[in-house]
């Protein structure tokens, strides 16, 4: 049962409205919200009513219901309420792995593309540390191709751009840095662009994964770290099995550190630190 001792808030937000939300969250992105992110939604939903001029959070969940505008502000609904911690090579050992066995292997072992699926790439930095990987070892040997979905449109267009802050790329190596970004000058000071030939390795496009999926495998190589958390159980071992199916033979799949395909699928065995294999 949840509980609000907080009978202040300027919209209005009873136990009843939060339910509401998180099940329209789970039904339409299959993301389970605990009871413990109450004030998160409500910070988060709050600057939408504010944006929008509405009342109360019961406009707000009615304005979702309208079948004539709902269908836009669902956009922005999910775009307040995901949740998107990313950066350069975050888990480095998975980047690692790729550079040092599996990007090699692909390479003596096939002559087509070499395709990679970043699942949930948030802002961009997942793909395109992937793109520096496979830029250094593929140096122009070897075509490849990187797929970046995400459900939040607001991240993917920042990814789309390339640009950040300086600080995002403080921890790279000189050599990383020189491959992969240009420094800005005047007005740009201060932050970095991906350069052309990284970001040219790379399509985003927005892709729901409890919906229908507009992507096409096969992939080589899935990415889908640190989204599994926000999944239940039965919604966990679906994504695994449509992902399976979109590996080829022996394919690759990248988890984040806190998750887990013990008893979610049979599909993988497990090769390395949150890293599987397909299973023929």
């Amino acid at each position: 049962m949840v509980v609000d001792t907080r009978l202040d808030r300027e919209f209005g937000f009873t136990p009843e409205d939060f339910e509401s939300v998180r099940t329209r969250l789970n039904q339409h992105a299959g993301i389970v919200l605990s009871d413990i992110k109450k004030d998160m939604v409500y910070n988060r939903l709050a600057r939408r009513l504010r944006s929008l001029g509405l009342q109360n959070i019961r406009d707000y969940l009615n304005l979702l219901d309208d079948s004539n505008r709902g269908k836009e502000e669902f956009i922005h609904f999910i775009n307040a309420l995901t949740t998107n911690l990313t950066s350069f090579f975050r888990e480095p050992h998975h980047f690692q792995y790729l550079e040092q066995s599996l990007l090699p292997e692909l390479m003596r072992s096939k002559s087509d593309p070499i395709r990679v699926w970043s699942a949930g790439c948030s802002i961009g930095e997942e793909p395109y540390t992937l793109a520096l990987v496979l830029n250094k070892v593929l140096a122009g040997r070897h075509p490849a191709q990187i797929q970046a979905t995400d459900i939040d449109t607001n991240v993917l267009e920042v990814a789309r751009q390339g640009i950040y802050d300086q600080e995002r790329v403080k921890k790279l190596s000189q050599e990383q840095l020189k491959r992969g970004f240009l420094r800005g000058k005047g007005k740009q000071r201060g932050m970095v662009k991906v350069k052309h030939e990284i970001r040219s390795l790379i399509q985003f496009q927005p892709l729901n994964l409890i919906a229908d999926w507009s992507i096409k495998g096969p992939f080589d190589v899935i990415f889908c770290r640190n989204v599994m958390i926000y999944f239940d159980k039965a919604t966990q071992k679906k994504l695994i099995a449509r992902m399976a199916e979109l590996l080829t033979p022996n394919g690759h799949l990248f988890i984040g550190h806190s998750e887990s395909l013990h008893n979610i699928s049979d599909r993988f065995e497990p090769i390395g630190q949150t890293i599987y294999r397909r299973r023929g």
